[in-house]
């Protein structure tokens, strides 16, 4: 039996190190057969569920073409396409949605949503995204890193300057130290992960070897860093009125060229979830520049479009990554003799 089949996939602490491991491994495996148009399809026939309480580019992407790759077909439930939380309860949904699909996604809001999903559906569910864990752009994120430096992930040092309190910077902090890379949270204290966070990333990083830091300080915190790591200053569901004292707090956390040379690594990189604020070719990034007379936000375009951007290698191993989750939990299959088979 396949060693994560029929698991959920809600948060990174859900799986141990060694599994978070396997599944980064996996992704590289099937990367590798899919640019080789050699990839064994191993959840052919089956169905999967995506349920999107907020929009998406990568994610939904991700889902579909990785469950098509694959041979599974994808049903698509929007904000408006459902009866979820306005007719009909997440735990009714959930046992309604278990007797058609094999598979389930959730993209939303609260942790504790995702977590009734699965309480009340007995096929795997995983977390596209909640106000406060992205497992699976973690797992993208990391198999970004070992490709742009060709080393292992432990001993590697990456620093996230921003709003570290919600998803990003729980799941890299935790994940992070899963691995043994060494994290830095680079923001305002007030905008810092939580205690609770960094209290469990630090006995992770007991294990791992990996170090764990807080600090306001730009220059202590990015500081040998081989990766930068940035996100929106407002998350979906933030009212407007933050607007304000976010960019008075995070301007001076800004990912600009001066401050990737502060990390004294010529070899640094940027990567983001993205979308990312960069210029004014949005309607909010527009707005913003006629409401507070900035041109960007969490990075600027000497970063954003130079070199020094991994983003959109990133951006595409949010597919790669989901794949290896959906064939890790759903394929019956042996997937590492599958893959031998076709030479990976």
């Amino acid at each position: 039996m396949n060693r994560l089949f029929r698991r959920d996939f809600l948060k990174e602490t859900d799986f141990t190190p060694a599994e978070l491991m396997y599944l980064i491994n996996l992704a590289a495996r099937l990367k590798a057969a899919k640019k080789a148009r050699r990839e064994p399809k191993l959840l052919k026939g089956l169905n999967i569920a995506l349920l999107f309480e907020k929009d998406s580019t990568r994610t939904r992407c991700s889902f579909e073409v990785a469950a098509h790759d694959q041979g599974a077909h994808v049903t698509y439930l929007g904000a408006s396409g459902s009866q979820i939380g306005k007719k009909e309860s997440m735990a009714d949904t959930a046992r309604v949605l278990n007797g058609f699909f094999d598979g389930i996604e959730y993209r939303g809001f609260g942790q504790e949503i995702v977590e009734k999903l699965a309480q009340y559906a007995d096929v795997p569910v995983w977390n596209g995204l909640t106000n406060e864990w992205h497992p699976t752009q973690l797992l993208a994120d990391m198999l970004t890193m070992r490709e742009c430096t060709g080393r292992p992930l432990k001993g590697l040092t990456m620093a996230y300057l921003g709003d570290a309190r919600y998803n990003m910077g729980n799941s890299l902090m935790t994940g992070c130290a899963m691995l043994g890379v060494n994290f830095r949270c680079v923001a305002p204290k007030a905008l810092w992960t939580s205690d609770e966070v960094y209290t469990q990333a630090l006995s992770y990083a007991a294990e791992s070897g990996a170090t764990v830091l807080r600090t306001e300080d730009v220059a202590q915190g990015v500081e040998g860093c081989d990766f930068l790591y940035s996100d929106v200053w407002v998350s979906m569901g933030e009212p407007d009125e933050v607007w304000k004292e976010r960019i008075k707090l995070l301007t001076p956390y800004r990912v600009t060229k001066e401050v990737m040379e502060m990390t004294g690594n010529s070899e640094c990189r940027f990567l983001h979830c993205l979308p990312a604020f960069h210029n004014r070719e949005t309607t909010i990034g527009e707005k913003i520049y006629q409401q507070y007379g900035i041109d960007c936000m969490e990075v600027n375009d000497d970063v954003f479009e130079s070199s020094y951007n991994a983003a959109f290698l990133e951006a595409e191993n949010r597919m790669h990554t989901i794949k290896a989750v959906m064939v890790a939990t759903l394929a019956e299959k042996n997937i590492d003799k599958a893959l031998k088979k076709k030479g990976f």
